[in-house]
């Protein structure tokens, strides 16, 4: 089986082409289990299998966390399969990519820099209070698309010095709390410049931070931009892993034309040789 590793910003992914075998979703989510492993196998954020497109799409793409769950759609996986698309002559310099949470477009800047315009903010929250060991946590809470890919957004302090440990238990007990019904990726933010954030995402699916989440990132730039806290233009959201640029055009209290923008690393091509793969 022929694979791809590929990653945005840090946020890394394997990518299989199902284009022409009959690899199921069930199957799929196996392999993602298996294969995004990091002792046990190649290890990843998550799977991003690529199929043929239902409409006219240059292609459709499935994502699969790393715990073997389908995620409705992966900002920086988007941006690492429009390089793919591009690179194994499925698409051109623009694309157009079928995802469970709608179509999304792409455009090729150069080699390695890809902007996607992801999917419309289909709900917004700026006010929401969620308690944790009885303390209450002033958030926002987004989703992108339909089905809507949920993001919880709350401000932390000095977050770049923040304790690891303390932070991944608030990150999970938010992630699983009961006030986000289909649970929710948690982005903790730092504003630490005009127009420049730093943020920190746990991830749903992964259950852990990952070094970059492209919806993640532009979930807090949408968030800030509507409390008045950022221009919406070139908004540099920085991670462990690196930096995106979010822009988008704010119409009153709603936000459209929301784009991601940053870097694509082709990491290895091969084939799977793992003995202990599911079959």
């Amino acid at each position: 089986m022929h694979f791809w590793k590929v990653n945005g910003a840090g946020n890394d992914f394997i990518i299989l082409s199902a284009l022409t075998s009959d690899l199921t979703e069930e199957r799929l989510s196996a392999l993602a289990k298996h294969l995004c492993h990091r002792r046990r196998s190649i290890g990843a954020d998550g799977l991003i299998a690529v199929l043929p497109p239902e409409g006219k799409a240059d292609f459709r793409m499935l994502f699969f966390n790393a715990d073997g769950t389908i995620g409705e759609m992966c900002g920086n996986g988007v941006r690492c399969i429009c390089r793919f698309g591009y690179e194994l002559g499925l698409s051109g310099e623009k694309q157009t990519i079928e995802t469970t949470a709608g179509l999304i477009t792409g455009k090729r800047l150069s080699e390695r820099e890809y902007r996607i315009r992801l999917n419309s903010v289909t709900l917004t929250e700026l006010n929401r209070r969620v308690e944790v060991d009885g303390i209450r946590y002033d958030c926002a809470y987004v989703e992108l698309g339909d089905p809507g890919l949920p993001h919880a957004v709350l401000p932390y302090a000095n977050l770049e010095n923040a304790g690891e440990d303390e932070l991944r238990e608030l990150g999970q007990a938010l992630c699983h709390h009961a006030a986000f019904p289909k649970g929710a990726n948690v982005n903790f933010y730092d504003i630490v410049g005009e127009d420049e954030v730093f943020i920190r995402t746990y991830e749903r699916g992964v259950e852990d931070f990952t070094l970059a989440c492209g919806t993640g990132a532009a979930s807090v730039a949408a968030v800030l931009t509507l409390k008045g806290l950022l221009s919406g233009e070139g908004v540099r959201i920085r991670s462990a892993g690196g930096v995106l640029t979010v822009d988008m055009d704010r119409v009153g209290s709603r936000i459209d034309n929301l784009y991601l923008t940053g870097s694509t690393n082709f990491v290895a091509e091969g084939e799977i040789t793992d003995e202990d793969l599911p079959l």
